[in-house]
């Protein structure tokens, strides 16, 4: 077959597309054309290989009198745009050249491209670009110039001259710096500059006064320039990622910014003028090193930060300098002589000093300076084996720790200790101190410790007895205590008046009422302010103050000396008869061992208290009587269970595992604990709906495992490992693995089946790998299968929310990956059939739609789907003649959810969308409420600006269009 019989070929489907009035034109391998009117032309392989190697576009191209999209995708384009001059005497005004699809790329754009005069949209992602011509600047008309993900170390000024631009997307190239033109593009409204190697901005930057959105996340940036606050119509702004020490004042200009994002920066300290952005509602300060506000302040939210800076402004800055000193160790290695001596250097050593039960707290305070004194409160943990799991609750950050060893026993698992303090305390500074009694001298391996615990900050060595060495730990510790991040902090005058009159409050406790006068008494008027006091002061471990049930004792009571509330726990705990009696104790039982006056009339609440740290729980259908799991029996009971076709999940601690773990999953699923007999210290049965499932924790191998038989596997496991899941969250630092059995015929109902860490299987995915070996058999087994076998699909689309977002919630990390690969199977139900931009096809689930085993193809299940179209669908039907726009808006939603669902974004903005979407659809029945107004006209903004990442012809862009003219006339 020749060139020219190809050629000619080819021409008769160009003509019959220009026949069918075809607007958009693909050049490349085999692709689907005209989305438009639905025609399509078939290039197939035998006409698209001698087409590229002629070399040659046929003039029937540039006959079609609509054609305003020219995709281009194969290496000769120099070659192409450079010889035909007709181009630029075409109506050509949106030209793709982009290799992606192929492999293909341009490494050099030739000058011609000026001559496209006509073009308004120029697509040049994807290529290996390093520079781009001066010529550029001719293309006057131009609004979309898209260059992600090329190589590009600079612009040229003339970018300057493109005064019409709207959007310019410079994603993922290696910009250090931007040419002061770029001030010139006054009309754009999309700046995507994110993962380049920025360090600094131009100021010219501040004339982009139409600019929406500034994506700059994932640069070098050191610093902004103070006119970043003359944008004044930026509604969002990305600068995470970068290396932000502060920010300029300036910013707090911003009025209609409503999101801003720091995270991963290196800032210590927010402007005050922060308290200016009315509009901001989302502000990411995650992984900074926050003192101004404080973080106990700032992890509270935009609106907290607002009212510390406003009562900063309104009542003048004070300073608190105070800190906790928490010692750890094994029991009998010298704690409590430690702090005493710390206290008082002339303390003498008791022969038999009795051992330390829960907490004790010592006070003691040294100069400062002339004026000012530094108060510590010297926290001292008990070492026995029974308090460890509790030590979570006290170990706060922004603290000084002191690992104390006795160097006459082999008995310290620095291990341990130094895991403990790294993950409960978010990595506070620790010292370890060698307690030498009868000056028997040992060595630790330090440089290895240091190697893995950058927290670590000295060792040090001392007698206690003699005080050797002493005087040179207390010198460390006040140096390290004075320069904790708090320290010096400024605080509301009033923050400060109100902590210094609860530390003279001799009390224990005190209800909310009386707290809440106090600070009225002391300058506060707003009831806020107070709570967000009490909270400063909770999370500080100051204070006790639980806000999240405002119907429970615990909100009602405000716990001045937090080592009060411990000693009533431990009081259980320790008590002989609940030891004797394997945790079982009753309201009777804690009327005996409460019965002093400081916890009589209190016992309501110590008991929530205990609830609340997961410590003990409630018999079902056992009135007043409660389990303490840690004191349950070591052994474990005998029991029968089904070993055939087991669904097991392990999970993998590392080198570290908490203790206490199991004991609090035990407490928060007790209400299926199989006759609440199958329970003991380190496991547990749970039965639900004619399944078992048997938790297991192997403290020695740092294993908890979970096997599951019966007929709901998959959903009992999924509920245990929602709740283990949250157990594991609540330590930040905490490393661990989801390990899922191997299902290969070899191991499909082994005991000890070979396991797969479940970030390896996601990779897999991500990376397109279908398969795994079995270590065991050798064989190679389907990853979706492995996954499918741990969590059913049905659920997952089931329009019943409360189980189906609680199942998406458990596992987290397969909710990010978006979609989930099929390979086998049939689907029934109510599902759509979709073509993304990029050729690939979906299945948007909804209604009653079900899996089985799955279809080939990407299924999207994306939790936000179903929450916008219960939405949608429960608004009202607007029949009425005066509510036709609702009922066009209504049915505009709908239309606009489905186009988000089908359309090429990212999976934060395909998110973010969705739920814009649903704001609008919730505003819908309160239109006329000012407030509401306000948020269907932010979510209105959002949606257009997502849409503009698009191709104008996409149909989410069309339908966004529509969208401005009906939100004006209902809101």
């Amino acid at each position: 077959m020749n060139d020219n019989f190809v050629t000619k070929s080819l021409r008769l489907d160009i003509q019959i597309a220009r026949k069918n009035n075809v607007k958009e034109l693909l050049l490349e391998k085999p692709l689907v054309l005209d989305k438009i009117v639905n025609f399509f032309v078939n290039l197939v392989s035998h006409r698209a290989q001698p087409f590229i190697s002629t070399n040659k576009i046929p003039e029937e191209v540039f006959e079609f009198e609509t054609l305003h999209l020219l995709y281009f995708s194969y290496k000769e384009i120099e070659e192409l745009l450079e010889s035909y001059s007709n181009l630029s005497n075409s109506n050509l005004t949106n030209l793709k050249i982009s290799s992606s699809s192929i492999g293909e790329k341009l490494n050099n754009l030739p000058k011609s491209i000026g001559n496209l005069s006509d073009l308004t949209d120029l697509n040049l992602e994807h290529n290996q670009l390093t520079n781009l011509p001066e010529s550029i600047g001719t293309l006057s008309n131009l609004t979309v110039l898209n260059l992600k993900n090329n190589k590009l170390t600079n612009l040229p000024e003339s970018i300057g001259n493109l005064s019409n631009l709207t959007v310019l997307n410079l994603e993922s190239n290696q910009l250090t710096n931007l040419p002061e033109s770029i001030g010139n593009l006054s009309n754009l409204t999309v700046l995507n500059l994110e993962s380049n190697q920025l360090t600094n901005l131009p100021e010219s930057m501040g004339k982009l006064s139409n600019l929406k959105y500034l994506s700059l996340w994932n640069n070098q940036l050191i610093i902004l320039p103070n006119s970043i606050g003359d944008l004044s119509s930026l509604l969002e702004l990305d600068l995470y990622h970068n290396q932000l020490k502060k920010l300029p004042h300036s910013i707090g200009k911003l009025s209609n910014l409503t999101s801003l994002r720091l995270y991963n920066n290196q800032l210590e300290s927010l402007p005050y003028s922060i308290e200016n952005l009315s509009n901001l509602t989302k502000l990411d300060l995650s992984k900074n090193s926050l003192v101004v506000p404080p973080p106990e302040v700032a992890r509270r939210g935009i609106y907290s930060i607002k009212q510390y800076f406003r009562q900063l402004r309104e009542e003048g800055e004070a300073y608190i300098y105070e800190a906790k000193l928490l010692i750890v160790g094994e029991a009998g290695a010298g704690k409590t002589s430690l702090a005493k001596k710390i206290q008082d250097s002339q303390y003498q050593l008791q022969a038999n000093q009795k051992s330390t039960e829960g907490i004790d707290v010592i006070k003691w305070s040294f100069p400062l300076d002339q004026e000012r004194e530094f108060k510590v409160n010297i926290w001292d943990f008990g070492g026995q084996a029974i308090y460890h799991a509790t030590h979570q609750f006290f170990l706060t950050k922004r603290s000084l720790y002191t690992l104390v060893a006795d160097t006459r026993k082999e008995d310290t698992d620095f291990y341990y200790w130094l895991n403990s303090v790294e993950k409960l305390s978010d990595n506070s500074p620790l010292l370890i101190i060698k307690n030498e009694k009868q000056d028997r001298r040992k060595d630790i391996n330090e440089s290895a410790l240091r190697g893995q615990f950058t927290n670590l900050k000295e060792t040090l060595a001392t007698n206690l007895k003699t005080n050797r060495g002493l005087a040179e730990i207390i010198a460390a510790i006040q140096y390290y205590i004075q320069n904790l991040p708090h320290v010096g902090q400024p605080l509301p005058k009033t923050w400060v008046m109100v902590r210094q009159a609860l530390e003279k409050d001799s009390r224990n406790y005190i209800c909310l009422q009386e707290y809440l006068e106090i600070c009225e008494d002391n300058g506060f008027t707003i009831l806020e302010d107070k709570l967000q006091l009490s909270g400063y002061l909770h999370d500080l471990g100051i204070c006790l103050h639980f806000q999240d049930q405002e119907d429970s004792l615990l909100y009602k009571t405000v716990i001045l000396k937090p080592e009060w509330a411990t000693d009533a726990v431990y009081k259980v705990l320790d008590n002989p008869n609940v030891k004797n009696n394997k945790g079982k104790f009753t309201r009777k039982d804690l009327k005996r061992i409460w019965q002093d006056n400081k916890y009589a009339s209190t016992r309501g609440e110590l008991l929530e208290l205990m609830k609340k740290f997961q410590l003990c729980y409630e018999i079902p259908d056992c009135k007043d009587t409660f389990i303490a799991p840690q004191l349950l029996s070591d052994n474990q009971p005998d029991y029968n269970w089904d070993r055939s076709h087991n669904l097991i999940l392990r999970y993998d601690y590392h080198d570290f595992m908490p203790k206490g773990i199991i004991t609090r999953l035990i407490v928060v699923m007790h209400q299926y604990i199989d006759q609440q007999k199958n329970v003991w210290k380190s496991g547990v049965i749970l039965t639900k709906d004619n399944t078992k499932a048997e938790v297991i924790e192997y403290y020695g191998k740092r294993e908890i495992k979970i096997r599951v038989a019966g007929r709901d596997k998959r959903g009992l496991l999924s509920i245990v490992a929602y709740e283990l899941d949250k157990i594991n969250a609540s330590y930040q630092r905490l490393k661990y693995n989801q390990l899922i059995p191997c299902n290969c015929p070899t191991c499909k109902d082994s005991q000890s089946p070979h396991s797969y860490p479940f970030e390896s299987l996601r990779k897999f995915l991500a990376d397109k790998q279908y398969t795994i070996q079995c270590q065991q058999s050798y064989q190679m087994v389907n990853v979706l299968s492995l996954i499918d076998d741990i969590i059913d699909l049905n659920q997952l689309v089931s329009n019943n929310q409360q189980v189906s977002n609680k199942l998406i919630d458990v596992k987290g990390d397969i909710k990010q990956s978006v979609f989930i690969l099929a390979q086998h199977g049939n689907i029934y139900g109510d599902y759509k059939p979709v073509t993304t931009n990029d050729n690939r096809r979906i299945m948007n689930m909804s209604g009653e739609a079900k899996v089985i085993n799955s279809g080939n193809g990407v299924f999207n299940l994306l939790s936000d789907n179903s929450d916008v179209t219960n939405t949608i669908n429960q608004l009202p039907s607007f029949e009425s003649e005066a509510e036709s726009d609702k009922k066009q808006l209504k049915e505009l939603l709908s239309k606009l959810q489905s186009a988000v669902l089908a359309e090429d974004l990212d999976d934060e903005y395909k998110a973010e969308a969705l739920e814009q979407i649903e704001d609008i659809a919730s505003s819908l029945t309160n239109s006329e409420d000012s407030a509401v107004k306000k948020i269907a006209n932010k979510a209105m903004k959002m949606l257009i600006r997502i849409a503009a990442a698009l191709s104008p012809t996409a149909n989410m862009v069309t339908i966004c269009k529509e969208l401005p003219g009906l939100i004006s006339k209902i809101f």
